[in-house]
Formats: C-alpha cells, sequence, structure tokens
C-alpha cells in the first residue's frame, strides 16, 4: 500500500505542475527582468536626468530673453518715473521692459561644460546597461538552478522507481522464504529515503522558482515555471574562441562599466577646462527696451474765485483815463476731483509710446584676485581627472582578473565534469553488477542499497558539475559581450 501511495503523489505532484504554471524561456526572463527591475528603473531615472542636464548646458548658450511688468500705486513723497521729478500725491504708475542677454566669450566655459555634460550623460546611460548586465546575469544564474534543481528531481524520481522495482523483487523472494523479511525491510526503508530526497529536491526546486519571481518582481501566487532546455544541448563556445587575453581585449570595448568609465574621464578632462575658464575674462553682450506710464489720482476738476487780494501799496500799478490804479491779485482756489478707475488710464497709449527707451551693453569682466579661486578649482579638477583615471585603471584590471578567473574556473569545472562522467560509469557498474547478483540470492540488501545510493550521489555529483562547467562558459561568453543564451 505504501508504495502505491507514494506513486500517487508523485503524480499529483508533476499533474499540479503541469497544469498550474506558466512556461517562460530565458530570454522572457532576461526581457521581463530589465523592464521591471526597480534598480534599473532607478539607474534609468538617473539617465533620464543626466540627459536633462546635458540639454540644459546646452541651452545655456542661447541668449537670455525676459519680459517684466509693473502696475502699482505710490504714496507720499517719491520720484515720478516719467517726469523723474519728486511728486506728494498719490498717483497710479505702471512699467514695461525687455532684457536680452548673452554671453560671447569665456574661454569656451559654456560648451565645454556642454561637452562634459554630454559625456556624464553617455555615461549614466552605460549604468543603465551595466544594471541590465547584473539582473541578466542573475536571471541566468537562477535559471540555471531550476534546471539543476529540476534534473535532480527528475533522477530521485528514477531513483524511486529503481527501488519499487527492488521491492517487489524482495517481497517475492522473502514470500518464497528465500531471504529473510530484514531485507524487505531495508528495502522499504531505502524507498522512504529516496521518497525524502525526491521531496526535498522538488523543495529546492520551488525555492528557486519563488527566488526568480523576486528576482522579476513577479507576485508569489502568479502561476510561472521555466522551459527546460536538455542541458547537453545548450549551445558552447571552444575554449578556443573563449581564450582570456582575447575575451579581454573585447570586453574593453563592450563591456558598460569599461564604457561608463571611459566617459567619465572625458567628463573630467573637460571641467579642467571650464575650472581654468575662471581665470578669464568674461565679455557678455545685452540690451533692452522699456517704458512706463503714469497718471496722478487727483486732478483739478475747477475753480472757486474768492475775490482780490487786498492792496499793500506794492502791487503794480497801471494808469487808466490819467488816473493810477493799484493791480489787484484775484484769489481762486482750485477744485480737486479723485479720477474714477477708467480715468486714471487716460493717455496711456500716448505716454508709453514717448517714454519708450532703448538700450545696448556690452559688458567685459576681468578678474584680477578672487581669493585663488580659480587656481583651488583648477587643482581640484586635475586631481579628478587623477581619481577618473585610477577608477578606470581599477576597473580594466578587476575585469581582467574576474576574466582569468572565470576562464580557470570553466576549465576546472570541465575537468570536475569529465571526472563525474567517469564515476556514473563505474557506478553505473557496480549498480548493475549488484543488482543481477542481489536477484540470484549473491548479494546483501544492504549492499545493493550501498551501491544504489553510489549511484544516485555520482549522479547528482555530475549533474552539479554539469550545470557549473555551464554556467562558467556562458559568464566567459557574456563578457565576450555575445549575450546569454540557453
Amino acid at each position: 500500500m505504501r508504495p502505491i501511495f507514494i506513486c500517487c503523489c508523485l503524480l499529483a505532484v508533476t499533474f499540479v505542475k503541469a497544469q498550474t504554471s506558466e512556461l517562460w524561456d530565458l530570454k522572457q526572463c532576461i526581457d521581463y527582468a530589465v523592464a521591471n527591475n526597480i534598480s534599473i528603473k532607478q539607474a534609468d531615472v538617473s539617465a533620464r536626468i543626466a540627459q536633462l542636464q546635458a540639454d540644459q548646458a546646452k541651452y545655456n548658450l542661447l541668449p537670455n530673453v525676459s519680459a517684466n511688468t509693473g502696475t502699482g500705486m505710490r504714496f507720499g513723497r517719491s520720484i515720478d518715473p516719467t517726469t523723474n521729478s519728486f511728486a506728494t500725491t498719490q498717483f497710479l504708475f505702471q512699467n514695461f521692459g525687455v532684457n536680452v542677454g548673452m554671453q560671447v566669450y569665456n574661454y569656451g566655459s559654456l560648451k565645454n561644460t556642454e561637452q562634459a555634460a554630454i559625456f556624464n550623460a553617455k555615461a549614466a546611460l552605460q549604468d543603465v546597461e551595466r544594471a541590465a548586465y547584473d539582473i541578466s546575469m542573475n536571471v541566468a544564474t537562477f535559471y540555471l538552478q531550476i534546471l539543476a534543481a529540476r534534473e535532480q528531481t527528475n533522477i530521485t524520481k528514477v531513483q524511486i522507481s529503481q527501488s519499487l522495482a527492488q521491492l517487489d523483487i524482495t517481497r517475492k523472494r522473502v514470500e518464497a522464504g528465500v531471504i529473510p523479511e530484514l531485507s524487505l525491510a531495508e528495502i522499504e526503508a531505502q524507498l522512504a529515503a529516496d521518497s525524502s530526497n525526491y521531496f526535498n529536491a522538488l523543495a529546492s526546486e520551488q525555492q528557486n522558482l519563488l527566488n526568480m519571481k523576486g528576482l522579476l518582481n513577479l507576485d508569489p501566487a502568479t502561476p510561472f515555471n521555466v522551459v527546460t532546455p536538455p542541458v547537453d544541448k545548450i549551445p558552447l563556445e571552444s575554449f578556443a574562441d573563449l581564450q582570456p587575453e582575447l575575451v579581454y581585449q573585447i570586453g574593453l570595448s563592450n563591456q558598460p562599466q569599461q564604457k561608463a568609465n571611459a566617459f567619465r574621464l572625458q567628463a573630467a578632462q573637460k571641467n579642467v577646462l571650464v575650472s581654468k575658464a575662471l581665470a578669464y575674462p568674461t565679455l557678455t553682450v545685452g540690451g533692452n527696451i522699456n517704458t512706463n506710464f503714469s497718471n496722478a489720482v487727483k486732478y483739478v476738476s475747477g475753480f472757486t474765485f474768492n475775490g482780490y487780494n487786498p492792496v499793500t501799496g506794492f502791487d503794480p500799478i497801471v494808469a487808466i483815463g490819467g488816473t493810477n490804479y493799484f493791480v489787484q491779485n484775484p484769489n481762486f482756489k482750485a477744485i480737486q476731483s479723485t479720477r474714477s478707475f477708467g480715468q486714471m488710464w487716460n493717455g496711456w497709449g500716448t505716454q508709453l509710446d514717448r517714454n519708450l527707451g532703448q538700450n545696448l551693453v556690452l559688458n567685459l569682466s576681468i578678474p584680477i584676485f578672487n581669493n585663488y579661486q580659480a587656481r583651488t578649482s583648477v587643482k581640484r579638477s586635475q586631481f579628478n581627472v587623477k581619481q577618473a583615471e585610477l577608477q578606470k585603471e581599477a576597473s580594466d584590471l578587476k575585469l581582467k582578473q574576474d576574466i582569468y578567473l572565470a576562464y580557470t574556473n570553466a576549465v576546472t569545472s570541465l575537468q570536475r565534469y569529465n571526472a563525474s562522467k567517469k564515476s556514473v560509469e563505474t557506478a553505473q557498474k557496480a549498480y548493475d553488477f549488484s543488482l543481477k547478483r542481489y536477484e540470484i540470492g549473491l548479494l546483501g540488501s544492504l549492499d545493493l542499497i550501498t551501491n544504489q545510493n553510489s549511484l544516485l550521489r555520482a549522479k547528482l555529483q555530475l549533474l552539479s558539475n554539469q550545470f557549473d562547467y555551464v554556467f562558467r562558459m556562458k559568464l566567459l561568453e557574456l563578457y565576450k559581450g555575445q549575450g546569454i543564451k540557453l
């Protein structure tokens, strides 16, 4: 009854996996990860910001144009903008102006700033490629781990099938009284151990699938599984095409990190020229057009006659008909009224036209002494160039070390893989001989189980070495700039 139960469990698990999982190949996994991974999105945002800065540096070469206007009411003693004289009455005012300015010369400061920003923007794009490169490598690693765990599951299933066959033979021989019941118990114990190994391998496969979902930012409840290409059919380049020095020379020109370092070094060199411009004169040209309008809030709307001033004896005299008369001055009082809002704008167009003014300015600024800021800026930018050179050198050296290490690991993996194939062949022969001896009663069940377990370990080790070898070779291909293909 127990073997039947185990077989049912295996069939149920296989059926559920086949019915509830959507199959993805490696390309789908990598494309989805690159499109949805948060680290790549963050790098992309940084690249967009860098591109905006490069665009702005280019726009800084264009003239600066601005317009201004203002409207208000003045109180107390102030200067009338249309007459430039003091006034103590309230009045409405309005002004308009257009200003234009452009830098003509500053030792190429703006142009070099633009080029430095362009190089930084290109470096930021390579950072996005670098993030995608890392994510692709992680996806491929998890993918191979899933395939390895799946192969382990298949191997343990075969082991269970063999144990079931041995159990059937042993039961018949026990019932015939050929061997003791202890042999049957040992086979049953082995079957239980094989079943445990199967479910452990299955759990490892599911764990790797969950890890892949996390890397892809998929909901854990989303149906997901991967296509299983035959591992022995995965295309691999020969070692002759993956010599470390050749791969290194190719990697220098196509690896995202190396490209980014080269762009940042060029940006640092341009910033040296920007810093040197602080010690040179700056010539700018500009001009503006302006006009204004004002009108008093109060106005004289009439006069009131208050008689004549009294004669003082010092007034002018006029002779009429031989008679002299003192000239008396009439006394009038002005009547002030408040303008309505519409009346305040009387003469607006005429004033704007009469008060229109223009000017053109050439401004030359010559730095004489600025607290050594220019010299300090140049030295700091030169140190930044040196830092970028050292960063590039260190990155290139690390790339070379990684490639040589990957090549050595690939060669070692191939040697381990070939050795494990020989181990499987030897373990398989030993198991086949022991099985034949067991079937004719010349070998005990414990010895048979020992040989069977040795074969299982050899197969699992072969599988591990095979996937490790494939991974090492794919890593070399990735350094060569060929991407990842299974």
